[in-house]
């Protein structure tokens, strides 16, 4: 283990963990991004109909907990911390306590596989100002490179979609068609970013390791002004596209923890949407705590 590194910080999103944190996050994730109040509204009602919380936070700190375990199964511990981005255990409080307990260089592992403005670069900015307001004695910081397509999120995701194959009824696996899913962002952004690039990129490895043909990408949960151009096609267009009677598994392979995103918009909505065309519709899992994720953090921080 690359003994440079000091300690391990997971950066998420957040979420809210109770019902009266629903609208105190979403003030949150919506200072200064052009975001109706409607939309915030909309999703508010979301969170309360998967059950006022988001298990969010509590599955991040269980893959903190995993790769702490890994580590030091293999004879090297660090400890790994976790701070989120618009909800406590904030990034700033977390950084504060490293840097207090004598970190020099951090591991940053912020959980996004694919980059954008909207999810990598705003991570990078969170730490930035964590940083800054600690001053000129804080600790250094690395981050990992692109991992959108290592081999072990890759396998990670392969399993999660063999098992939710696995629970659809016998009849139905031979002909199912799989389609991958991640957050739509302005196509503007996408531009700029290589998002929607290492999306496909992403889909089209885990197709393979599969030995999968018949697979689509969709995007969900846009939001923003719904006049602007984001990408597409939405889950639900490509769930109305297919044949009544099709056995379907959806894989959100951009998000690695269940979030709203998931527990509402493809559990809920899109599963929804499924049922009234006819279709068959299981959810795989998110990577979560899988162990080759895991693994694959392990071995990003070897090379830090």
């Amino acid at each position: 283990m690359n003994s440079r590194c000091d300690a391990v910080l997971l950066v998420g999103f957040g979420g809210p963990t109770r019902p009266e944190e629903i609208r105190p996050f979403l003030h949150n994730v919506a200072r200064g991004r052009p975001i109706p109040p409607s939309r915030l509204q909309e999703v508010a009602h979301h969170y309360e109909l998967i059950g006022g919380r988001s298990p969010y936070n509590d599955l991040t700190l269980q893959q903190a907990q995993a790769l702490r375990a890994l580590l030091r199964q293999e004879g090297a511990p660090l400890p790994v911390h976790v701070g989120m981005r618009n909800w406590a255990p904030y990034v700033r409080d977390v950084m504060r306590e490293i840097a207090a307990r004598g970190a020099r260089r951090i591991f940053c592992f912020p959980l996004a596989p694919h980059r954008s403005e909207a999810s990598w670069d705003r991570y990078r900015q969170t730490v930035a100002e964590a940083i800054s307001a600690i001053g000129p004695h804080a600790p250094a910081v690395v981050y990992p490179p692109p991992w959108h397509d290592h081999p072990l999120f890759i396998a990670a995701v392969a399993s999660r979609v063999r098992g939710a194959i696995a629970a659809l009824a016998a009849p139905e696996r031979d002909g199912v068609h799989l389609i991958f899913t991640a957050h739509s962002i302005p196509t503007a952004m996408d531009a700029g970013s290589g998002y929607s690039i290492q999306f496909a990129e992403s889909c089209r490895l885990a197709a393979r390791e599969l030995g999968l043909d018949r697979w689509t990408i969709a995007y969900q949960s846009r939001s923003g002004n719904p006049h602007d151009p984001w990408l597409e096609p939405d889950i639900g267009q490509v769930l109305r596209a297919l044949p009544g009677g099709t056995a379907v598994v959806v894989m959100p392979i951009g998000f690695i923890c269940d979030h709203v995103e998931v527990l509402y918009d493809l559990d809920l909505e899109a599963a929804a949407i499924a049922r009234a065309g006819g279709a068959a519709l299981q959810r795989a899992a998110t990577v979560g705590a899988h162990p080759l994720f895991i693994r694959m953090i392990a071995e990003l921080l070897r090379s830090a």
